[in-house]
């Protein structure tokens, strides 16, 4: 049986039932098994084979599903990636060094472009040694050119060999990521309908859930926070969603204590992944608890010096230009510093993330879930900057209320309720005001400057 096998075998069982919403229309899973069948005829005549290297440039739609699954049936190295990213970064095609690029353009139009590539870089070699299909994806890039990940994507799809239950799920996750990749291959191995979407907000993500009776939401806690902000949910009937999923970042406490107040009835769980090692089993101790138990089978877990490593089955294969990350014994070191309760976990944060203010660490997650308590702020966002007597200090974006008083005065309110809260070193020194949103910032504070709009001139410089 190919890799892709077990999926084709369950599409044709179920060819009347749905299984992919997009835009107006509803795709069946007799459909996919065929549009998958017709895509792999279609590479082949376009010379596609064992190995190659294609960069497969879409959003999402079920063209570019249909192509995914039929590249990795011909044991392609796929490299999924967005229009945005690819025009933002074009040394990733360098990086990758594809034979072929195909660009699916509004969600149906399909061109192929060939490309002549060089000698194999010896992650390939193993693919094709191994006659497996590969898959190639980015880390966020927050301190240069992104790292490219390696993947067996044969060892990726084992899991998804056993069926389980599933529900009615929305794939707001990205398609170039492993988590958004996780979330419509696990839909389409249970036969599950997989609403896919084409933007972010939350008005058109309410209407999402309300219209195809969603009952499962992942997402990130900055959109849920945005979620919240906006009141979307508001006038819509959203009694269908069961779970709501949440990884990526650190949630913060706020944020998911006002999540079960909007939705009592509804189970938050948190998730754990990472995109060299693919998305782990997780367990949350409650919905309301930040505690997680992760592993699984596969999955090895291990703490030391208050750092997880792990070790996975369905691990990378390496970076495509960065060392190693991996321990002598093979676990991988995941920068994320956690506390440990018996088998659970709290994630603190990544260690790179780390705010040293004259020796003393401070988590920007801890003081999120503090400024987002504040009456003055509706979102924030906490990076580090360097200074020359502290090392660092702490800098937060903060997206403020409709509370009255001038940028000074609500500025000095906020340092105050930080001040009662908090250790001084972990109360921000540098607070600009922005009116952008800041969905998603938390995942690159490495690049988290202050605002270049008027706000920036109202940034506290005194500390």
């Amino acid at each position: 049986m190919s890799d892709i096998g077990f999926f084709i075998e369950r599409f044709r069982d179920n060819p009347d039932g749905p299984a992919i919403a997009w835009r107006d229309d509803i795709y069946t899973y007799g459909w996919l098994a065929d549009d998958i069948a017709a895509r792999r005829a279609t590479l082949e005549a376009e010379g596609v084979g064992p190995g190659d290297v294609v960069v497969l440039c879409s959003e999402y739609a079920p063209a570019a599903a249909s192509l995914l699954l039929a590249l990795i049936d011909l044991k392609a190295i796929v490299v999924p990636l967005l229009p945005l990213t690819r025009a933002r970064n074009p040394a990733l095609i360098d990086m990758v060094d594809p034979s072929m690029i195909i660009d699916v353009t509004e969600g149906t139009e399909v061109a192929f472009t060939k490309r002549q590539s060089g000698e194999p870089h010896e992650l390939y070699k193993k693919l094709t040694d191994a006659n497996a299909p590969g898959l190639v994806l980015f880390t966020s890039g927050s301190t240069g050119l992104p790292k490219g990940v390696v993947h067996d994507f044969a060892k990726l799809l084992e899991k998804f060999k056993t069926k389980r239950g599933a529900l009615i799920t929305l794939n707001l996750l990205m398609f170039d990521h492993w988590g958004g990749l996780n979330t419509l291959l696990h839909a389409l191995a249970n036969d599950c309908l997989v609403v896919l979407t084409e933007r972010q907000s939350p008005e058109y993500v309410c209407e999402l859930i309300e219209r195809h009776k969603i009952e499962l939401l992942p997402g990130t806690p900055s959109f849920l926070n945005m979620l919240l902000i906006s009141r979307a949910y508001e006038g819509r009937d959203l009694s269908s969603l069961r779970l709501i999923s949440y990884g990526a970042e650190p949630m913060p406490d706020s944020t998911l204590r006002d999540l079960r107040k909007v939705f009592p009835n509804v189970e938050a769980r948190q998730t754990y992944g990472l995109i060299e090692l693919g998305v782990l089993r997780a367990k949350s101790k409650s919905s309301d608890s930040l505690w997680v138990k992760i592993g699984g089978e596969g999955y090895d877990v291990r703490v030391v010096d208050d750092m997880l490593q792990i070790k996975a089955d369905s691990a990378m294969l390496g970076y495509l230009n960065a060392p190693s990350p991996f321990t002598e014994d093979g676990y991988f070191m995941t920068g994320d510093r956690v506390e440990v309760d018996g088998d659970y976990f709290r994630i603190l944060g990544r260690d790179s993330e780390l705010i040293n203010v004259g020796g003393q660490k401070v988590y920007p997650a801890e003081v999120e879930t503090v400024l987002l308590e504040s009456p003055d702020v509706e979102d924030a966002v906490v990076f580090k900057e360097k200074n020359l007597i502290m090392g660092q200090i702490v800098c937060a974006n903060i997206h403020r209320t409709d509370t009255d008083g001038t940028p000074a005065e609500v500025r000095a309110r906020i340092k105050k309720f930080c001040t009662e809260r908090l250790d001084d070193f972990k109360v921000p020194v540098k607070i600009s005001f922005t009116s952008e949103p800041l969905h998603s910032d938390r995942m690159k504070r490495l690049h988290i400057q202050p605002p270049s709009s008027d706000a920036t001139s109202n940034q506290d410089k005194t500390g």
